[in-house]
């Protein structure tokens, strides 16, 4: 029995409320001194107890999805996945105004503390001009960017986008974007970028699903138009859309997607790792449209798909046959491209909404956006 099951989670909550009642119905008779009621006693109570735990548990992953299979739950899925492409049916003065640098790390890479042999990590305050959002990231420059054999030379960014409501730190920590691009290089994989992680969550604890808010942040702006002109103003990174790709998890990968499919004069391409289709409505995003129906239709990606003019760039989306809650309106959203714009898709067979499959994800999807940037 698959342990996102139904079974499995009956199976579980009947052992704990039979060994509730086991506990009920023998405790007057464990209650007499002596080693062997004592024995009694601890183990009814921690069986009790571990298999009420894990009722709770298996009732919350089948919610969140965190594990997709007994073997994702215990680490023995490494495999990487796999991209499959689907046809139709492919420094400088004004940005940094908008960009202050208030520290500088090193990656967590062999040779990481010299900048020419494991790159550079700046903390960073993006104030958006046009939107007003200001927001904190990380910008990862790699290696190549402070070699003599690049000098001069511009790179293609690809912003990074956490899940809500995580952090920035998870992207370097949890995931190891850095770490997994230098390693992507170094194999001959992926051409060097720069990664620019940040949260989409610019206006906390508000998750505004990246949406421009009537009288509130406006957040696609800030993505769409802010933060490639900071970057590119401060950093040797390209202006046009063949320079820039965006991706993201979870909520991110909402967001990489609709600012990808909205702005393809801005970004060339977009990857959703374990993405959703449609803006989140619910107490955390409060009111997003103010009753504006055209404002909800430009948040869901299905309806601009459908409504819309095609138009260009790439998508790449990831889901799983076992344990992700969004296989069956990914391959809608597979179904629903059409040319000029190309899809790709990673889909594994079993991967739950959490770190371990991203890890698998995130490798060939940098991969793939590497091949889709250009670095002039």
């Amino acid at each position: 029995m698959g342990l996102t099951s139904t079974a499995v989670l009956a199976v579980v909550a009947a052992a704990a409320v039979a060994l509730f009642a086991a506990t009920v119905r023998f405790w007057p008779r464990l209650a007499r001194p002596g080693a062997r009621a004592v024995s009694g006693r601890i183990g009814l109570l921690l069986a009790t107890q571990l298999t009420l735990f894990a009722a709770v548990g298996l009732a919350a992953n089948n919610a969140f999805l965190f594990y997709g299979s007994w073997a994702d739950l215990f680490g023995q899925q490494q495999e990487l996945g796999v991209v499959t492409d689907h046809e139709d049916g492919a420094e400088g003065s004004e940005g940094s105004r908008h960009m202050t640098r208030i520290a500088t790390q090193h990656p967590d890479v062999p040779g990481g503390r010299v900048p020419s042999a494991g790159g550079r990590i700046d903390k960073v305050v993006i104030s958006g001009r046009t939107s007003g959002v200001e927001s904190p990231a990380y910008v990862y420059l790699p290696p190549e960017y402070f070699q003599a054999a690049y000098a001069g030379r511009t790179f293609p960014a690809a912003v990074v986008l956490t899940g809500y409501p995580g952090t920035a730190e998870n992207l370097l920590k949890g995931l190891r974007y850095p770490q997994t691009a230098h390693e992507q290089v170094k194999a001959g994989k992926a051409r060097p970028m720069v990664l620019v992680m940040l949260r989409p969550t610019v206006a906390p604890p508000r998750d505004t699903e990246c949406v421009d808010v009537p009288k509130g942040p406006r957040t696609e702006t800030f993505f769409a138009k802010d933060l490639p002109e900071a970057v590119a103003g401060s950093y040797r990174v390209g202006k046009k859309a063949r320079n820039w790709g965006i991706i993201g998890n979870s909520t991110g990968g909402y967001c990489a997607l609709k600012i990808g499919m909205l702005h393809p004069d801005r970004y060339a391409a977009s990857a959703g790792l374990s993405a959703y289709y449609r803006a989140a409505e619910d107490p955390t995003t409060g009111d997003l449209f103010h009753g504006r129906q055209e404002l909800r239709d430009r948040a869901d990606l299905m309806w601009n798909l459908e409504n819309r003019p095609p138009s260009g760039g790439s998508f790449l989306v990831t889901t799983s046959r076992e344990g992700e809650g969004n296989l069956r309106s990914t391959m809608k959203f597979i179904e629903k491209v059409k040319a000029p714009a190309r899809v790709s898709s990673i889909v594994l067979d079993s991967g739950g909404h959490n770190f371990t499959t991203w890890r698998r994800e995130i490798p060939p999807a940098l991969e793939w956006l590497s091949a889709r940037l250009s670095a002039d």
